[in-house]
């Protein structure tokens, strides 16, 4: 299975990068991981609704075009689906056993996804109804990726 992480905006703490790396780095026994890391938009502070719309625009330009034709996209949005980390790993086993090879996770820029992103996707999925940074984010969603194909393979990790 190809695993592909599209991320708005760069990772600039040193401690995020190491944990990103590390899980990079776990993963690579369970499947194909690529990240894709796209510029993000300036945002003005106090900026319109408009502003915001037209940034969500650009950045969504930049994720619909990095994402492929035959992919599974989950996209990450507070609104989504929340599962526990056994309906996780359940859900990327099914998708396997359904034929799916790709799946694509994408986590938006600092004001979220734009609509067309949210259209494009196959399923929203949801780790919180908090917000957190999408440095974190990236970080969280390995980890649980990791842990659901540790959960598939009956291995330890998850207890």
């Amino acid at each position: 299975m190809k695993i592909t992480v599209i991320a708005v905006g760069k990772i600039k703490e040193k401690y995020f990068t190491l944990a990103i790396d590390e899980y990079t780095k776990r993963l690579t026994r369970y499947c194909k991981l690529e990240i894709i890391e796209l510029q993000d938009e300036k945002t003005p502070d106090n900026s319109s609704e408009a502003t915001n719309l037209q940034i969500k625009a650009k950045e969504g330009d930049r994720i619909l075009a990095s994402i492929k034709d035959d992919a599974y996209v989950v996209a990450l949005a507070i609104g989504g689906k929340m599962l526990d980390s056994v309906e996780l790993s359940e859900k990327i086993a099914g998708l396997g056993v359904n034929g799916t090879s790709h799946i694509v996770f994408v986590i938006g820029g600092s004001l979220g996804l734009d609509d067309r992103i949210l259209s494009r996707a196959n399923y929203e999925l949801s780790f919180s109804k908090m917000t957190f940074p999408h440095q974190m984010m990236r970080v969280i969603l390995l980890e649980q990726v990791y842990r659901a194909y540790r959960i598939m393979g009956n291995e330890p990790y998850h207890k």
